[in-house]
């Protein structure tokens, strides 16, 4: 952990001018509270936003020229971040292959988000647009990460990740849009977009209705690609109270093209299984602001992501913890 906040730090601006926004974001999804310890078993996210006038001038110039024909009106932010995913089959506690089974599999990566707040329509709109970069295998450490976190709080060693996908560079590419509809007590932020690479590719759409007070920004993000690395620019930061808090509900409908980690290594051979072409999330949650700090939590219902001759593999729930603070 101290060696990602070391990597983050470094890409902080050294100028830093007085109307703009900064944030850190931590990103933690897990299945532990759902009584499970299989398939997506973690994900870790952490990262660092800022827009775009916190940013050294030649930085900013550089924005601009990749967003040029956004206008005066519009704000751009970008961030940096890394992230680890852990997939593993049903049972971690046996060493023997299990060709039945979700392939074991870690992900390890780098990323880079550029986003966009365009507040001149007739409502918000937000895109964004995140690359990542990473390994698969071996070198994306998930063995040790699993087996040193079951060590810690007493879980079954997860005994298995000789088996786990080969080792090989992976990226991806993703852009997500998002809506905004409503007022600062109930508002319904859809959403859209696809992701394209050797890791996945997918196109989704969905979106959350929320119903709270002093509602701000689009909603809560989760690890998967395509999340804002900053949740609300200055000027908004600056007019809205210091409390906030919402309820939300919503869906994720994905057309899967491809999933490395049920199909298998892009570039060799690998373990994989019979991948759905159609699956959904079903999410509700609680989120929770005071002045700067932010806290959300997400319970995710995932609908069956494959199958091995002809029987499926179930269903998951997993949980998605997202803490950010402004400064």
């Amino acid at each position: 952990m101290a060696g990602l906040a070391a990597w983050l730090l470094a890409y902080v601006p050294a100028a830093q001018a007085e109307e703009s926004s900064r944030e850190i974001q931590i990103f933690v999804e897990n299945d532990f509270l759902a009584g499970t310890d299989r398939y997506y078993s973690n994900g870790l996210k952490i990262g660092f936003g800022a827009q775009k006038e916190a940013w050294p001038a030649p930085v900013q110039h550089w924005l601009e020229s990749v967003y040029r024909y956004l206008g005066p009106d519009k704000k751009y932010e970008q961030g940096f971040f890394l992230g680890q995913n852990i997939y593993t089959p049903r049972d971690i506690k046996t060493s023997e292959a299990q060709p039945n089974d979700r392939p074991w599999a870690g992900w390890l990566y780098a990323g880079w988000v550029l986003q966009r707040l365009d507040t001149t329509a007739s409502h918000p709109v937000l895109d964004t647009l995140e690359l990542d970069v990473g390994v698969i295998g071996p070198p994306a450490l998930a063995k040790q990460v699993q087996t040193q976190w079951h060590k810690l709080i007493g879980a079954p060693e997860p005994r298995g990740w000789e088996h786990q996908l080969p080792a090989e560079p992976g990226f991806m590419v993703g852009y997500l849009k998002k809506w905004k509809f409503g007022n600062d007590t109930l508002d319904i932020i859809p959403h859209a977009g696809a992701t394209v690479g050797t890791v996945q590719t997918f196109a989704r759409a969905g979106g959350i209705v929320r119903l709270g007070r002093n509602l701000s920004g689009f909603g809560p993000d989760s690890v998967e690609a395509g999340g804002a690395m900053l949740q609300s620019t200055y000027q908004q930061i600056q007019n809205r109270p210091c409390f906030e808090y919402y309820l939300f509900a919503g869906f994720d409908v994905r057309a899967v093209a491809y999933n490395v980690f049920l199909d298998g290594n892009f570039f060799r051979s690998s373990p994989s299984v019979d991948r759905k072409d159609g699956v959904y999330d079903v999410l509700v949650g609680l989120s929770l602001r005071y002045r700067a700090a932010r806290l959300s939590l997400t319970q995710i219902r995932r609908s069956e992501e494959f199958s091995v001759n002809g029987i499926g593999g179930g269903r998951q729930t997993f949980h998605s913890l997202n803490f950010g603070l402004e400064f």
